[in-house]
């Protein structure tokens, strides 16, 4: 058991679920950090005597690793080597209620938009002239810049608008603000992250405004990448991809989740949107853009998704052919409409349609690779992993994309740094190059 001393806290935040959650945890530093404690970020060490999960409540893979986080840290806490423990995030949002009759030894739960009540318990100060600075997980060339908070849409499979309220836009000039900080800090490359990023702008300036946020944060010097997460298809405003083709600074990259391509099971997720309408959004973005990257999620075991409609997503993935794409399996989640409808797919045939989607996928992202062998592409440089130097091109993403691969052996590149490789072989979901030689 720890000595209880005198000396000030240290605080480890831990963060579980997804990037936006982690720019909330990045927050959450820079103000204890402003009020002089001493803060870490998912430290394995055990000095810190202060812990505060921030959770993920999405779907039941991540709840699951939500509550067994806090019930490790509440054993911790029993058997007495560390003093408080606080819970925030998207599960305390949402299950509040529950977690203080489960687990009551943790010391308060926070929701998502409690950051100054959070802080008061600690005896902390909410300083509101740090809106737009903050501490950076991160490696110190890219960052996450969260736009909105919050989602409007009703998509009747996800709880997210439960734990994250409505959209709220940020306004631009306190956006650019927060690039400009970056940037100055050695930021090269944005993700523009949102629940809904195209809704952007709607209850600030009454019509969409992301086109223009993209040019603001374009200008701001420094920032080489601006990288575009998460839009949603339907109403999609296509000056966004004028803006691309426009501007050198945004990738011609682009996250839109899809979920499916069978329009009755698209009508059941209330995607507001059908097969034909999608296909003619891709098709116009590869006419604007020809070098775009789409990265988009399907989600298999929806209820009463048959083998004829799966049939129907799979031969749209093939008929695509996105550069990237990730699966989900179907999660029932309370509250949602899709609640209602009997979870009548079972576990393992949501697995089977999951990993045979992903085949597709993969053979797909095998021969895309293969045209990239003899190109040479701008690469940012991220780490040196074991014997290779680790980068990405502009169409990658860090964490879920594909990565390019530099022999350590064979050639120097610096970390953070861009350099011009020239691909030399390629496998499905990495490609191989060296420095070309100026």
């Amino acid at each position: 058991m720890k000595t209880k001393t005198l000396k000030q806290d240290k605080v480890n935040v831990i963060t579980l679920g997804c990037s936006k959650n982690l720019v909330d945890s990045e927050n959450l530093i820079t103000q204890l950090r402003a009020n002089e404690f001493d803060v870490v970020h998912d430290s394995n060490d055990e000095d810190a005597n202060v812990v505060i999960i921030n959770t993920c409540g999405f779907i039941d893979l991540a709840k699951q690793e939500s509550i067994d986080t806090i019930l490790q840290y509440a054993a911790v806490k029993s058997a007495g080597d560390i003093d408080k423990l606080y819970v925030t995030g998207c599960l305390s949002q949402r299950y509040k209620d529950d977690l203080e009759r489960e687990i009551p030894e943790v010391d308060a739960y926070f929701g998502t938009l409690e950051l100054p009540g959070l802080l008061a318990r600690l005896n902390a100060d909410y300083k509101h002239e740090l809106v737009g600075e903050r501490f950076i997980t991160t490696p110190m060339h890219y960052a996450y810049l969260k736009i909105s908070e919050g989602c409007n849409r009703t998509c009747s499979f996800c709880a997210i608008p439960l734990m994250r309220g409505g959209h709220i836009s940020r306004p631009v000039e306190e956006l650019v603000k927060e690039a400009q900080s970056l940037a100055r800090r050695g930021v090269k490359e944005l993700m523009l992250i949102a629940q809904e990023l195209t809704y952007y702008g709607l209850d600030l300036y009454k019509r969409r405004e992301l086109p223009r946020l993209l040019h603001a944060l374009a200008d701001v010097e420094g920032i080489e990448w601006i990288r575009l997460h998460y839009a949603y298809p339907s109403k999609f405003p296509t000056e966004i991809f004028d803006v691309m083709a426009e501007r050198a600074e945004i990738c011609n990259y682009l996250d839109m989740p899809l979920q499916h391509a069978d329009n009755a099971v698209l009508q059941r997720m209330r995607r507001q949107i059908t097969r034909e309408e999608t296909i003619e959004l891709i098709e116009t973005a590869r006419a604007k853009v020809p070098n775009l990257a789409l990265r988009t999620t399907m989600l298999v075991g929806f209820p009463g998704e048959s083998d004829r409609e799966f049939a129907q997503l799979c031969d749209f993935v093939r008929d695509m052919r996105f550069e990237r794409l990730g699966v989900f399996q179907y999660s029932h989640e309370e509250d949602t409409s899709a609640h209602d409808f009997p979870d009548d797919v079972p576990a393992e045939l949501k697995a089977e349609r999951a990993a045979e989607l992903m085949a597709i996928q993969e053979q797909i992202s095998w021969e895309k690779n293969q045209e990239r062998i003899g190109e040479t592409y701008k690469v940012l440089f991220d780490k040196k992993e074991g014997e290779y130097f680790v980068g990405r091109t502009e169409y990658d993403s860090p964490e879920v994309d594909n990565e390019v691969l530099v022999p350590a052996d064979k050639a120097y590149v610096r970390i953070g740094d861009f350099a011009q490789i020239h691909i030399t072989d390629a496998s499905e979901f990495d490609l191989f190059g060296e420095p070309v030689v100026k």
